[in-house]
């Protein structure tokens, strides 16, 4: 009788670490990184990158490199583009880095597949993220006056931003947005970053068109499947990588900071010293405080936390419990 109950605590207890072990697991990979590592690839060496061409009138100003593939430079208009004696790029006065473009001169070619390739691929990468769980169908698609913080969130629908939208969290917090449909961007909107948050870790994946509103001004990194458009004045503090056009209308474009890989070559901006520095991130001073009544503020990472901490604790509260009952045993 004794064996067998041993035997059967022995049983239980192994159970029961097991189930402790899947806890650890869980709350680890919850814990993990959303985003891969260097998911854009050589894309991330652009402010904007196209497939089919883009366009510009009035007086813009763009901070990082832009450019086009498979169109030739003739399908970047606007620009008043100068070639360099290279042919591998040119240069803008609005464009405070290179220009690049299929027809180019080699390497450019091939750097310039690689870069759209790329594109794609993190398109598809951060469109089909599910760790951490998505939020889905936050504000039924309006974000407006909401304070957001980090992780993913999804729509099967358009999403629009009508009133200022919070983006909080920390210099390491990482956010992805995964849009069925289009994402607009009402005028005199702003995207606001507080807390330490990064424009760099900011992904709107977006299936339908981009509009960024008059005077708009917008944070994060846009990955569209089909256009994104900026409309007069609008500012972007991120990249534009769309896999048909960019239209531009006196707009203001920064790339943020990002490490680019080491076994491609890639292109380098060049920035001067005497040329300002456009600075489109809003302050939060700016703009009045979202309310309380335009959406709850969600908190994806605590649910996702919850189930395997109470199942830890169960499991370890059980295992102890059992291992007492198994010395008792042993001493009789």
């Amino acid at each position: 009788m004794k064996k067998k109950n041993m035997t059967r605590l022995s049983v239980i207890f192994t159970l029961f670490c097991f189930i402790a072990l899947l806890g650890i697991i869980q709350i680890s990979n919850v814990s993990a990184n959303t985003v891969p590592a260097n998911v854009l690839g050589t894309a991330g060496n652009f402010a904007i990158l196209t497939k089919t061409g883009i366009s510009t009138t009035g007086t813009t100003s763009i901070t990082g490199n832009i450019g086009v593939s498979p169109a030739a430079a003739t399908y970047i208009t606007g620009f008043g583009l100068i070639a360099d004696t290279s042919n591998t790029f040119s240069t803008s006065s609005l464009v405070i880095g290179k220009v690049y473009a299929a027809n180019y001169a080699t390497p450019t070619p091939t750097m310039m597949t690689t870069a759209i390739s790329d594109m794609q691929t993190a398109y598809t990468t951060l469109a089909g993220l599910t760790t951490p769980a998505p939020v889905t169908a936050l504000g039924a698609g309006n974000i407006g006056g909401l304070t957001i913080t980090a992780g993913i969130y999804k729509w099967s629908t358009n999403v629009l931003i009508p009133s200022a939208v919070t983006l909080s969290g920390s210099s390491s917090d990482e956010w992805v947005f995964q849009i069925a449909g289009t994402l607009t961007v009402s005028s005199n909107v702003q995207v606001i970053l507080s807390g330490g948050a990064q424009a760099s870790n900011i992904f709107w994946v977006v299936a339908g068109q981009t509009t960024l509103g008059t005077h708009s001004a917008f944070n994060g990194i846009i990955l569209d499947k089909t256009a994104i458009a900026l409309t007069t004045g609008a500012t972007l503090n991120g990249r534009a990588l769309a896999q048909t056009a960019v239209t531009l209308q006196s707009n203001t474009i920064v790339s943020p900071i990002s490490t680019p890989p080491t076994s491609t070559p890639t292109p380098t901006p060049t920035p001067t010293s005497t040329t300002p520095t456009p600075t489109p991130t809003p302050t939060s001073t700016s703009t009045p405080k979202p309310t309380s009544t335009s959406g709850p503020t969600p908190t994806p990472t605590i649910p996702e936390l919850t189930l395997p901490i109470l199942l830890l604790t169960l499991a370890i509260a059980t295992c102890s419990f059992i291992l007492v009952k198994v010395v008792k045993q042993k001493a009789i």
